[in-house]
């Protein structure tokens, strides 16, 4: 990404990663939705860490419930599409989507993370 800097010289601007966390209900729909997000280049990785008690407020009566996490890895440009692809796909009527800004990445993985959800190339 350029931008015009100082005296109008361009300068690269890094994009930032992000996480995006979620919960589901099961590890059978977490791993049905990591799957398509990946597959669709939204994001890099997903993280799936089954084994999650929750307590919650939920229409007016105090829940617990067990759920997945998972984080999804992509960049801070993806976060909006991924959020909507992760609500077409859940089950919960308000599922948790936060995303959350990374301060520093490993400049490898950087490039791995950015190179994996790049834009396809027009033929």
């Amino acid at each position: 990404m350029l931008r015009a800097g100082v005296r109008g010289r361009k300068v690269k601007i890094m994009e930032r990663v992000v996480f995006v966390y979620t919960t589901y209900p099961s590890i059978v729909e977490a791993e049905r939705a990591g799957r398509a997000l990946v597959e669709q280049r939204l994001c890099a990785c997903v993280n799936i860490l089954p084994g999650m008690i929750s307590h919650y407020w939920w229409q007016g009566a105090l829940e617990r419930g067990e759920e997945v996490v998972m984080i999804i890895k992509t960049r801070s440009s993806l976060a909006g599409q991924v959020s909507t692809a992760v609500k077409e796909m859940h089950s919960y009527a308000t599922p948790a989507i936060l995303v959350i800004p990374i301060e520093s990445v490993d400049r490898g993985y950087l490039d791995w993370l950015m190179a994996e959800t790049a834009p396809a190339a027009k033929a």
